[in-house]
């Protein structure tokens, strides 16, 4: 008899335009007591006090902003555990405010309020065991998914690889498209392609189905809409982007990622490369895998007039190479997903290499 994933989803979702003004009564029936809420903010509002002065904080509720120079590491996410239980003894809740790696900070943290140990003993798939504390995602800008995943990827001692559970997804998002009419180009670019990365891997691999399908192709479509059909970038593209960020992120909770982000995670543990980025220079080499998608990308690139890094890795030793193509080959669900049950006699450790050898 098949075995079906019975996945949770995000329980509460606003979206509009100005609706990050409802935060404080969204977040007032989760208070308890006097429990603070913790607000985490992507540094990059550190003096942009408008916008800081929009957060409803109340009583000893506190704003952290968070450093997203590296992607988050378990290492992080423990010692702000360790932080805010010293100051506080426990919360009423955690809300990430910004791009991926705050949103995954603030779920990686929501979780380790509760659950004892290192981030580092839960990364893997359903090993967290005890619900966090309230956690809500307000994302700024568009394109990782994050907002909807049971994932939060964090980078431990020895690998990069998520908290996986269904206690993972936020309990509430705040869609707000105005929060993200900000976001710096070159970023936006690569953020957005992380989404339409996650569609082309998705529609690609062999665990596709309809309803993943659904999502992915609305996702792509979108996606393809906006860099590759508009000739301006205007409020209708940040409402589409944040749309396409959401089903993106839908289509591979039923199903999976595949070649890029295996092949990332490695750049990623080794190089210190940002998610977005590094998806972006491995699918620019990736043509074997996915034709179709890569030809599409390209020309977004060029239309867009982005940079993607190359030569990345030419300068690396042997011990970096093996230590990359040992972070990839770990992500045996992406590989599956992308290639097949018999994936391991398709992607070689020479092969791979290979592979890393061109980025």
């Amino acid at each position: 008899m098949a075995q079906f994933r019975n996945f949770r989803m995000v329980n509460y979702v606003i979206y509009g335009k100005g609706s990050f003004d409802q935060l404080d009564e969204i977040l007032a029936p989760q208070r308890k007591g006097d429990a603070p809420m913790i607000f985490f903010v992507d540094e990059y509002f550190q003096d942009k006090q408008a916008f800081l002065s929009r957060i409803p904080l109340r009583g000893k509720d506190k704003i952290v902003m968070i450093d997203v120079t590296y992607e988050p590491k378990t290492s992080g996410v423990d010692k702000l555990r360790d932080d805010l239980q010293a100051e506080f003894g426990q919360v009423s809740g955690i809300i990430g405010i910004g791009g991926g790696s705050v949103m995954d900070t603030a779920k990686a943290v929501a979780l380790m309020m509760t659950n004892p140990g290192s981030s580092a003993d839960y990364q893997g798939w359903d090993l967290v065991k005890v619900p966090g504390v309230y956690k809500a995602g307000i994302p700024t800008i568009a394109g990782t998914g994050a907002e909807v995943s049971r994932t939060c990827v964090l980078t431990g001692p020895t690998r990069k690889l998520g908290m996986n559970s269904d206690f993972t997804t936020f309990d509430q998002i705040v869609l707000d498209p105005t929060l993200t009419a900000s976001v710096p180009v070159n970023q936006r670019f690569y953020t957005a392609m992380d989404c339409f990365i996650h569609c082309v891997e998705s529609l690609n691999g062999t665990y596709l189905n309809a309803f993943s399908q659904s999502y992915g192709e609305k996702a792509q479509t979108l996606c393809e809409e906006i860099f590759l059909d508009k000739a301006v970038w205007d409020e209708d593209a940040d409402e589409k982007l944040m749309m396409a960020s959401y089903a993106g992120g839908m289509s591979i909770a039923y199903s999976q990622v595949g070649v890029a982000h295996a092949v990332s995670y490695g750049l990623a543990y080794v190089l210190g490369t940002k998610h977005g980025i590094g998806n972006c220079i491995v699918f620019d080499k990736l043509e074997e895998y996915y034709p179709d998608g890569v030809e599409k990308f390209k020309r977004m690139v060029q239309k867009h007039g982005v940079d993607i890094p190359q030569g990345i890795t030419k300068n690396l030793t042997e011990e970096q190479f093996e230590t990359m193509i040992n972070v990839s080959l770990g992500m045996k669900p992406l590989w599956e997903n992308a290639l097949g049950k018999d994936w391991e006699t398709i992607m070689t450790r020479e092969k791979l290499r290979k592979l890393y050898e061109r980025l």
